[in-house]
């Protein structure tokens, strides 16, 4: 793949530093920038949903098939049954 990038001047001035220290070519130096900021990127989804999970906010729960539409009604019935049925 080709890759034409307009850079301003002080990105232009880290590229031409890097490739300098490294000795590398520029195209080098755009592929190993892709891989490490790669590796940041999914490092961080994966932090996220372990964290998720560790604090048991990813989960799964039971109860009955129509509960998204008949809430209300489950809610009177468990408010009714610690009232003693009133």
């Amino acid at each position: 793949m080709r890759i034409c990038a307009r850079l301003d001047e002080e990105q232009s001035k880290r590229l031409e530093f890097l490739r300098r220290e490294t000795q590398a070519s520029v195209s080098e130096v755009i592929k190993r920038s892709i891989d490490r900021y790669y590796e940041e990127v999914a490092q961080g989804h994966s932090l996220a949903a372990e964290i998720f999970e560790s604090t048991g906010f990813i989960g799964s729960g039971e109860g009955p098939g129509d509960l998204s539409t008949e809430y209300k009604r489950y809610l009177e019935e468990g408010w009714s049954s610690k009232q003693g049925g009133h």
